[in-house]
């Protein structure tokens, strides 16, 4: 029964989050109704340890959510993003339409800027290109997708995106771990997608279809606004910078262990246990400021009407929606923890033992609750605040490298977190003027494969030992 009660919660969660409604009202009502059907107070409940968890999670990463919200806005308020995703379209031209899309997308994210500017940035380019080269539209959400959502997202070894900042606060480790298997999963994730999408295209050719008699958000390209674009190349410092500066911060300066001393010393309630688990934050910190830094020098004059106050704000008040998302979720899923059904459910995630390896059970375990939640940082960050601890002591009892943990988990939080409820899926649609009938299909396809590849990645540690 206490079981039952936590599935009932879940259940009504993502069914809720499927139909729009706020996670950030709806996460407590259904955390707390677990909570009361297993006869917890649910003013405390909600109080004490719903906000509490809530409140550590806003302190740990408020800054990341804030900075590349700000980031992203700067770079599609400059038309420096657009102006890179043209370039790039542009230049590999409508006979490798695909290809061209997909790496647009991924080097933008991959330079720091937001999954949802990448989507406005890209998609105006993709679509007049699609409709040029006449490949169906309804492939232009999966080809963003598996650039913006995929391999660029959490497998790349030093992707700023919050889905590989995330483990470095749980394991001590940075946004390089694990490079070796990152570079291959990413691999692999492109060339399936990438196989993929071109035999979508090519059986839509032997059928005859074309782009389509699409009218909803058709973009209008207006070759004057083109010419007034920045260069590519300037368009490029701002990203070029945060990956330098991240760098070097992170895997070059030697940070001064005894920084948290005097912190720690006034007992401060959500002082870092130690250094090495906030470095990796305070380097995006820095390397995004240079990055908007860098990005308003070249851009300023282009700033649209309300100028730089009016951007600064936009992304500012923008990463207020995200943060209070996922860490109404976080919330969410330590109220759960607490419950005594959730014992049995931990016991038998933890019993997920392949070769007595913990990383099957927290990939696993990540890959639920990211496809639960409908977030990949949500889901992540509820399944390493709960388990974390667990995995990495049965990792160090095997001489398991934390540097595997976080890569497994930061790619299986982009796995089943592309689900039809999740928010980037509802706007890459919208954005598009497609509906789920027309496109999840392709979004879906990304989907499979991303999640296929975290079970290759550990299969590949486990015969080779190799990070």
């Amino acid at each position: 029964m206490e079981i039952l009660g936590i599935i009932l919660s879940l259940f009504l969660l993502m069914l809720f989050a499927y139909r729009g409604f706020s996670v950030i009202i709806f996460a407590p009502v259904f955390a707390l109704l677990a909570a009361s059907l297993q006869g917890f107070h649910v003013m405390p409940a909600y109080t004490e340890l719903f906000m509490a968890k809530a409140v550590t999670y806003v302190k740990a990463f408020f800054p990341v959510f804030m900075l590349g919200a700000v980031f992203g806005k700067i770079m599609e308020d400059t038309g420096l993003a657009k102006s890179i995703a043209h370039a790039i379209i542009k230049g590999l031209g409508k006979e490798r339409a695909i290809l061209s899309v997909v790496l647009a997308a991924a080097v933008l994210t991959y330079g720091g800027v937001s999954l949802f500017v990448v989507v406005f940035a890209v998609y105006p380019f993709a679509a007049a290109l699609y409709r040029e080269a006449d490949i169906p539209k309804r492939l232009v959400p999966g080809t963003i997708a598996l650039g913006a959502f995929t391999f660029t997202m959490d497998c790349a070894p030093g992707t700023p995106q919050i889905q590989n900042i995330i483990p470095t606060n749980f394991f001590g480790t940075n946004i390089y771990a694990a490079p070796i298997s990152g570079i291959l999963g990413g691999t692999l994730i492109f060339v399936l997608g990438m196989a993929w999408l071109t035999w979508r295209r090519k059986k839509a050719l032997a059928t005859g279809e074309g782009y389509g008699p699409h009218t909803l958000n058709e973009p209008v390209i207006d070759e004057k606004l083109l010419t007034n674009l920045p260069a590519w190349q300037l368009s490029m410092l701002p990203l070029l910078l945060v990956l330098v500066v991240n760098f070097i911060l992170t895997s070059m300066v030697k940070w001064d262990p005894n920084l948290l001393v005097p912190f720690i010393a006034m007992k401060l309630p959500l002082t870092a246990p130690a250094v090495k688990n906030v470095v990796s934050i305070w380097a995006l910190i820095i390397a995004l400021v240079s990055g908007i830094a860098l990005a308003i020098a070249l851009g300023y004059s282009r700033l649209p009407k309300g100028g730089l106050q009016k951007s600064l704000n936009a992304g500012a008040i923008g990463s207020l929606l995200a943060i209070m998302n996922t860490a109404s979720e976080v919330g969410y899923g330590n109220v759960i923890a607490s419950l005594p059904g959730f014992k049995d459910i931990a016991k038998f995630l933890l019993g997920i033992k392949i070769g007595a390896s913990p990383l099957p059970s927290e990939a696993v375990t990540v890959n639920v609750l990211a496809g639960i939640t409908g977030s990949a940082s949500g889901g992540m960050s509820i399944a390493l605040d709960l388990m974390a601890k667990d995995w990495l002591a049965w990792a160090n009892s095997i001489g398991m490298s934390p540097q595997i943990l976080h890569r497994v988990a930061s790619m299986a939080s982009g796995g089943m977190d592309t689900m039809p409820h999740n928010g980037a899926v509802i706007t890459l649609l919208a954005v598009c003027g497609l509906t789920h009938k027309e496109s999840y299909i392709d979004i879906f396809a990304m989907t499979v494969i991303k999640t296929s590849m975290v079970f290759v990645i550990i299969a590949f540690h486990t015969l080779t030992g190799l990070l």
